[in-house]
C-alpha cells in the first residue's frame, strides 16, 4: 500500500518540469497514459515482480496527477470560484475511493485468482477516458503567457471571464507576473529567459536562496501537506476494516459495509466543502475542520483503548464510539483539511515557481503518506491501536496551531495578488518589473 506514495515522488517532480515544457493540458494526457499502463501491468501480472513494476508505474502516475490537476484548475479558474473548482480533484479522488469500496464489494464475489486482477486492472478504463476528454479542454492561459503566446492566452481568458474588459485586465496581470512589459503586445512575443523560469533560476528562487515571502509560501504549502497526512487520514481510510475489526466487528459483509459507509461519508462532506470554500473562506473551514478531527481522534483512541482492555467482552458504547468517531473524523477532514491540500498550495505560489513549488508540496504529502501507511501496523503493535490515534490527535493539534499562526486567508484574491498576503511588498514587485524592463524583449511575427 505505502510504496505507491514513495514512487509518486518521481511523478510529482517530473510533472513540474513536464508541465512547464509541454503545457498543463498535455501533462494531464501523459499522466493518464501512465495510469493506463500501470493498471494493465498490475491486472495482467504473472508474478510479484511484475505486480510491483505495475505498482511503480501507477505510482509515477499518481505523482503526476496529484501535482498537475490542482495547478491546471487554479490557473484556468476565475478568482470568484477558484476554491470551488480547485477542490474538484479532491472531490473526485474521494469519489474514486468510494467507487473502489463499492466495486471491491462486488469483486469480492469473484474467485480469488480473478478478483484481485479485476480490482487492479479496472483502473485502465477511467484513465483512457481522461486521456481522450482532455483534448477538448483549453490550455492554461498562464502557461501560454509564460511561453509568450498572448493571442492564445487572450482567447482562453475571454472564454473563462465574464467580460472582454475583465479578460484584458487578467491578461495584463499575468503578463506582469511573467515579466512582460505592459506596452508589449502581439500574438507571440519573446519572454525574457530569466523571467520565463529557467530551471536553475526557478530552483534558486524557490529552494536555494528564496526571499522571505517565497520562503513563507513554501513552508505554508509543505506544512499544509505534511499535517494533512501526518494526522492519520491514510490509517483511517486504508485500514478502516482493521480498525472496525478491533472493535469486535468480524463478519466480512459487515466489515465491507462499514468501510463503504466511510467512503460515502467522506464523499458527501467533500461536496459540502466545495460550496463553502468561496463563501466561508479557507481559514475558517481549515481551523474548524482540524479542531473536529482532534476531537474525533481522541474519541476513536478512547473507544479502541477501552475495547483493547476488555478483549473478551463486547462493550456496545465503546464500539459505537469508535464507529461514530471514524465517521466524524472523515467528515471533518473532508470539509476542510482534505480539499485544502489541492486548493491552497495551487493558488499561493507565484507563476514562475508554481509548478515546482506545488511539486515540492506534493512530495511532502506523498512521503508523509507513505510513512504513515507503512508504519501504522508496526505503530499499533508498539503503542496499541488506540495509542496510535492519540498520537495522530497530538500531531493534528500541532497542525491547528501552525495553520492559525501561519496561513493567511486567500479567498477572493487573484493568483497575481497572492504575493502581498505573504509579505511580498511593492518593493519586491517593483524590483521584478525593473528587471523585466531591462531585459531586451523582441516581438516576433504573428504566427
Amino acid at each position: 500500500m505505502g510504496i505507491l506514495n514513495i514512487y509518486s515522488l518521481i511523478g510529482a517532480f517530473a510533472a513540474g518540469r513536464t508541465s512547464d515544457w509541454i503545457g498543463r493540458r498535455f501533462t494531464v494526457v501523459f499522466a493518464a497514459s501512465i495510469f493506463f499502463a500501470g493498471s494493465l501491468l498490475m491486472g495482467f501480472a504473472v508474478n510479484y515482480a511484475m505486480l510491483m513494476a505495475g505498482r511503480f508505474v501507477a505510482g509515477v502516475g499518481v505523482g503526476y496527477a496529484i501535482m498537475i490537476a490542482p495547478v491546471y484548475t487554479a490557473e484556468i479558474s476565475p478568482a470568484a470560484v477558484r476554491g470551488f473548482l480547485t477542490s474538484f480533484p479532491e472531490v473526485f479522488i474521494n469519489f474514486g475511493i468510494l467507487l473502489g469500496y463499492v466495486s471491491n464489494f462486488a469483486f469480492a464475489r469473484l474467485p480469488l485468482y480473478l478478483g484481485w486482477r479485476v480490482m487492479l486492472g479496472i483502473g485502465a478504463a477511467p484513465s483512457a477516458l481522461l486521456g481522450l476528454m482532455v483534448f477538448v479542454m483549453p490550455e492554461s492561459p498562464r502557461w501560454l503567457v509564460m511561453k509568450g503566446r498572448l493571442a492564445d492566452a487572450r482567447a482562453v481568458l475571454e472564454k473563462t471571464t465574464e467580460t472582454p474588459e475583465e479578460a484584458a485586465e487578467r491578461l495584463a496581470d499575468i503578463k506582469a507576473a511573467a515579466g512582460i512589459p505592459k506596452d508589449l503586445d502581439g500574438d507571440v512575443v519573446t519572454v525574457p529567459k530569466e523571467r520565463n523560469g529557467g530551471e536553475k533560476q526557478v530552483w534558486k528562487e524557490l529552494i536555494v536562496s528564496p526571499t522571505p515571502a517565497i520562503r513563507r509560501i513554501l513552508l505554508s504549502a509543505v506544512g499544509l501537506h505534511f499535517f494533512q497526512q501526518a494526522s492519520g487520514i491514510d490509517s483511517v481510510v486504508l485500514y478502516s476494516p482493521r480498525v472496525f475489526k478491533s472493535t469486535g466487528i468480524t463478519d466480512d459483509n459487515k466489515l465491507l459495509g462499514t468501510t463503504c459507509a466511510v467512503g460515502v461519508t467522506k464523499t458527501l462532506f467533500i461536496l459540502v466543502a466545495t460550496f463553502l470554500l468561496d463563501r466561508v473562506g479557507r481559514r475558517p473551514l481549515l481551523l474548524s475542520s482540524v479542531g473536529g478531527m482532534i476531537i474525533s481522534l481522541v474519541g476513536l483512541g478512547t473507544g479502541l483503548t477501552v475495547v483493547g482492555h476488555h478483549p473478551d467482552a463486547k462493550i456496545p458504547w465503546a464500539v459505537a464510539l469508535c464507529i461514530l468517531s471514524v465517521l466524524a473524523y472523515v467528515s471533518f477532514f473532508s470539509i476542510g483539511l482534505g480539499p485544502m491540500g489541492s486548493v491552497y498550495p495551487s493558488e499561493i505560489f507565484p507563476l514562475r515557481v508554481r509548478a515546482l513549488g506545488f511539486a515540492v508540496g506534493v512530495a511532502s504529502n506523498r512521503v508523509t503518506s507513505g510513512v504513515i501507511s507503512m508504519t501504522f501496523l508496526s505503530l499499533s503493535k508498539a503503542i496499541t491501536i488506540g495509542g496510535s490515534f492519540f498520537l495522530y490527535a497530538g500531531i493534528a493539534a500541532l497542525g491547528w496551531v501552525f495553520f492559525f499562526t501561519y496561513l493567511p486567508e486567500t479567498r477572493g484574491q487573484t493568483l497575481e495578488e497572492m504575493g502581498k498576503l505573504f509579505g511580498m511588498e511593492d518593493t519586491d514587485m517593483a524590483e521584478t518589473e525593473n528587471t523585466a524592463a531591462k531585459e531586451k524583449v523582441v516581438e516576433m511575427p504573428t504566427s
